[in-house]
């Protein structure tokens, strides 16, 4: 579905996002939207873009390119899920549009394909550091600028890694069988990302899926 979404385009749509109307100064200029649940004005990068596609179906728009009029929500599953379940999809684009089976759950997997997507390219552009030894020898110059840690991971073994730099950010999304699929080996369970333009979207692309998920998978030290 979302493939089809790239030749299709919805003419009552050119009057720009649902979030936009009645929108102030900061809205207009692209900067943030309106979350169509919560009401709340917020930066784009904490949002997710819905559209509505073919069959009057909704898509979710993870990189918020598809054409079409936008619908945006809090990055949030509880907010989709109310968005289904008070049918704020329609209300929004002020038609009758179909909702897919478990739009919560879709979302979940596109998010994390996308940040999986990344650090494949991340590693190609040579800004991933992967396995205890080579993490921690990264870590020990000072290196990183991020850690990711398999969520199956030994507390132990991750507490030695977050030891050599407790200043970074630690993210926990992924099982170290997703992060090695994603890398090109069998598992990954300590993965250093090094300072780089990729590295820096992944990290904010996987701190938005932890949090989208609601759960406590992300860390900095203070």
């Amino acid at each position: 579905m979302v493939s089809s979404m790239a030749e299709y385009k919805e003419p009552e749509y050119s009057g720009g996002d649902a979030s936009d109307q009645g929108a102030g100064s900061q809205q207009r200029n692209g900067s943030a939207r309106r979350c169509i649940v919560s009401g709340e004005l917020l930066a784009k990068e904490e949002m997710l873009r819905f559209v509505v596609g073919p069959g009057n179906e909704i898509v979710p728009d993870i990189q918020a390119r598809l054409p079409g009029r936008g619908l945006w929500l809090s990055a949030k599953r509880a907010m989709v899920e109310t968005a289904c379940k008070k049918n704020l999809f329609a209300k929004a684009a002020r038609r009758s549009v179909r909702l897919p089976d478990n739009l919560a759950n879709q979302v979940d997997k596109l998010m994390s394909q996308r940040c999986l997507n990344l650090l494949g390219l991340a590693r190609r552009a040579g800004e991933v550091v992967a396995g205890f030894e080579k993490a921690t020898a990264c870590l020990r110059r000072g290196e990183g600028a991020a850690l990711l840690a398999a969520n199956d991971a030994s507390t132990a073994g991750k507490n030695k890694v977050n030891a050599l730099a407790p200043d970074l950010v630690r993210l926990e999304a992924f099982s170290g069988d997703e992060l090695g699929a994603a890398l090109g080996r069998a598992s990954a369970v300590h993965v250093v990302l090094t300072h780089g333009r990729l590295a820096e979207r992944l990290t904010a692309e996987i701190s938005r899926l932890i949090d989208y998920r609601g759960e406590i998978g992300a860390s900095s030290a203070v």
